[in-house]
């Protein structure tokens, strides 16, 4: 039995289902990302989880108990929110200190844990001052800190990073990641961002208009996309009409056809598909140059290659060559 076991979980509001019989498992110690688009039910789900709604029906198990239930300070749950929900008049420290003294705990053992959260979160230096006067990052790992302190069976975080800027979200991100694996925490982290589920989960669950669209690791996920839901919403994949690609190809039903930038080839390679396309533009992202390209049937074509500081000069009319084991077939 995994440590968290949702079963079937339907919710609704109103006459519109939320979440459609959403099933999965958690192991203990994992992170994992809850990842999909606006309104597709990942906050609800996680709300569901902590107790703050209440399914239609299904079941919810945490370390073997049925917690669909239970109300939530019962569930031991612990939950990071976007707008950190801090406590304005008071300090870092006692913010984090809140839910110890909510449980009436020994004022010893509080300046124990508030202190050994502080330097987990990096923070001491900033614990006598009022939260208003942190920085946003900072207010974000103060957050969390109260929520771990508690020592939940579980952290939910609810896109916790969102409101941050690029620089700092990505230092948040190794951050949490080092403190999830230096503690074991088993965490459940809801993002849109491709690239924040990408970097610090063990696990990815997509979800698509209130179903798991697919479950996987992050790697799985980017190479082997189960459907074409997957394949469009997860990195840049080129999608290409089958017949333009000159190979045979696995025809049973509605197939669509997607191949990764970084794979396509300007030079031939042993048994490679050739595509005739037209050069549009290139675009330099950092260590990478984007070349776009338009096929016969004028659909856009993005090709990556590492910047070595020598762009390559092309023609109006260019071939590209992509080996058959690199197409990704997946039903419409």
């Amino acid at each position: 039995m995994a440590y968290l076991e949702v079963e079937n979980l339907r919710v609704a509001f109103g006459q519109k289902e939320v979440l459609k019989g959403v099933s999965l498992a958690v192991e203990k110690g994992e992170l994992v990302t809850l990842l999909g688009p606006s309104g597709c039910g990942k906050s609800t789900l996680l709300r569901t989880i902590a107790g703050l709604e209440h399914p239609n029906s299904g079941k919810l198990l945490l370390d073997g108990q049925e917690i669909q239930d239970r109300a939530v300070k019962e569930r031991q749950i612990g939950m990071v929110f976007q707008s950190y929900a801090l406590f304005p008049n008071m300090t870092t420290y006692e913010n984090i200190a809140f839910g110890l003294r909510v449980k009436k705990i020994a004022k010893k053992e509080i300046e124990e844990k508030v202190q050994q959260m502080l330097a987990l979160v990096e923070l001491t230096e900033c614990q006598h001052q009022l939260v208003t006067s942190l920085s946003g990052g900072q207010q974000q790992r103060v957050a969390l800190a109260r929520a771990l302190i508690i020592e939940p069976k579980l952290l939910l975080l609810d896109e916790p990073l969102s409101a941050l800027d690029a620089r700092i979200r990505k230092q948040l991100q190794i951050k949490l990641r080092q403190i999830q694996q230096e503690l074991g925490m088993t965490m459940i982290f809801v993002t849109h961002d491709q690239e924040e589920a990408m970097r610090i989960s063990d696990r990815v669950h997509v979800l698509s208009a209130g179903e798991l669209a697919q479950v996987s690791t992050p790697y799985e996920l980017y190479t082997q996309p189960h459907n074409q839901f997957v394949a469009e919403f997860i990195g840049d994949y080129n999608r290409i009409d089958g017949l333009e690609l000159n190979v045979p190809l696995n025809t049973k039903g509605n197939m669509s056809y997607f191949v990764r930038p970084e794979v396509i080839k300007f030079v031939p390679m042993p048994n490679s598909v050739a595509l005739a396309v037209t050069y549009q533009t290139k675009q330099v992202l950092g260590n990478t140059v984007r070349y776009h390209l338009r096929t016969k049937k004028h659909q856009l074509i993005y090709v990556d290659v590492l910047n070595d500081g020598k762009f390559i000069q092309l023609a109006n009319h260019v071939t590209l060559y992509i080996q058959p084991t690199d197409i990704i077939a997946v039903e419409t």
